[in-house]
């Protein structure tokens, strides 16, 4: 199967800066933005005049998805724009079929494309995101117009039925999502034992920070666990506009030498610090299906999660990980507390974790998986 890769936006670093394998990944890309402003409205203006068809049923199904609010309608006139592009390098390409990977404005972009080109499309819907807002990313019109969708969880196929109720069951898969079980690999026998002796407890944290991330209720779960007497050290990888505001709280809640603010790191620095971790944590009050978990999981690392959308379909509590209500900074405290206290549990959580992401979420198998429906969908198989 040959794929080939469209962004919408440039690689957000310089390909010097890139692992040699996403650097190969790049020089291959078409980033549709490139050349500037005046190169891409121009490439827009050739297009609409040597395919008036296509930019009028492209003009057409934009003009509907703003309906009377003038500051949507003019987002679809930019989404169009990029929509005549990416379908013109399909053409030049001869790429018989569009796929798109995230259910947002990505999506709406690969829509256009699909209805002005003619051009038969699928996406792939992760969440939270699109399912909080359906009516301003389009999702219905988008999930009734793609020939099919493919689901990362069950959670996330029930937010497409109850969309888009009628949808033929044909026209829905679910493929979960995985990780490099080869790349990411458990610690040598006893490291695990010896250093999860040691004090204080190691907890790592890593996302964006945004509110939905559930850092404000991590830190004062771990405010309480001072209180206690748990000695711990907790990394919080990532950067975001809470930032600020959560070193500020940890400030007031008195535990500003026990939380460390590293901000973003590279994939393989993050995994690092993950590996030395005594317990991952990840107090999210909206996910799709987190691969920082899996990931965690992968090395064999306990994980506490909340109890949201896809997050239990990977954590089954206290059998390879543990849940806790979202925005429950007491239920946090209390799990957090039995990690801290029980080495045996967290060994037993971990390799419960690695054995679960090895049966469901190995990415190798399910790249099979995403493949052989692909195969089946495109040559008209159910």
């Amino acid at each position: 199967m040959t794929v080939e890769v469209a962004s919408i936006n440039n690689c957000d670093r310089l390909k010097k800066d890139l692992p040699p394998d996403e650097a190969v990944e790049a020089e291959q890309t078409y980033y549709v933005k490139s050349g500037g402003l005046a190169a891409v409205a121009f490439q827009i203006l050739v297009i609409a005049l040597s395919h008036p068809d296509v930019a009028f049923r492209g003009l057409l199904a934009a003009l509907r998805l703003g309906e009377w609010n003038l500051k949507s309608r003019a987002f679809a006139m930019f989404y169009l724009g990029e929509a005549l592009l990416v379908g013109r390098w399909m053409r030049t390409r001869s790429l018989s079929h569009l796929h798109v990977h995230f259910g947002g404005p990505v999506a709406t972009v690969g829509m256009l494309a699909a209805l002005a080109w003619k051009i038969p499309w699928s996406l792939t819907l992760h969440g939270p995101d699109e399912f909080f807002d359906q009516e301003a990313f389009y999702l219905r019109r988008k999930i009734e117009s793609a020939s099919f969708v493919i689901c990362i969880s069950d959670f996330c196929r029930s937010q497409v039925l109850r969309i888009a109720p009628d949808l033929d069951d044909s026209r829905l898969v679910v493929v979960r999502l995985g990780v490099d079980c080869l790349a990411l690999r458990l610690p040598e026998p006893g490291f695990a034992a010896a250093t999860n002796q040691r004090s204080p407890l190691r907890l790592v944290c890593t996302g964006r920070m945004v509110a939905a991330k559930g850092h404000r209720i991590l830190l004062e779960a771990l405010a309480r666990l001072a209180t206690e007497g748990v000695d711990y050290s907790c990394t919080l990888i990532g950067d975001g506009p809470e930032r600020r505001s959560l070193e500020s709280l940890c400030k007031r809640l008195g535990i500003e030498g026990r939380v460390r603010f590293p901000g973003a790191m590279a994939h393989r620095q993050t995994l690092s610090e993950v590996a030395q971790a005594d317990a991952f944590v990840l107090a999210s009050f909206a996910e799709g299906l987190p691969v920082a978990l899996m990931e965690a999981m992968a090395l064999g690392i306990p994980c506490v999660s909340t109890m949201v959308a896809a997050i239990p379909e990977l954590i089954e509590d206290r059998k390879n990980g543990l849940l806790v209500p979202a925005a429950n900074p007491e239920a946090l405290r209390i799990a957090l507390g039995q990690l801290a206290n029980d080495v045996e549990f967290r060994l037993k959580l971990g390799q419960k974790a690695r054995a679960t992401v090895e049966d469901r979420y190995n990415l190798a198998t399910n790249l099979d998986v995403l493949a052989q429906t692909w195969t089946r969908k495109l040559s008209g198989n159910r």
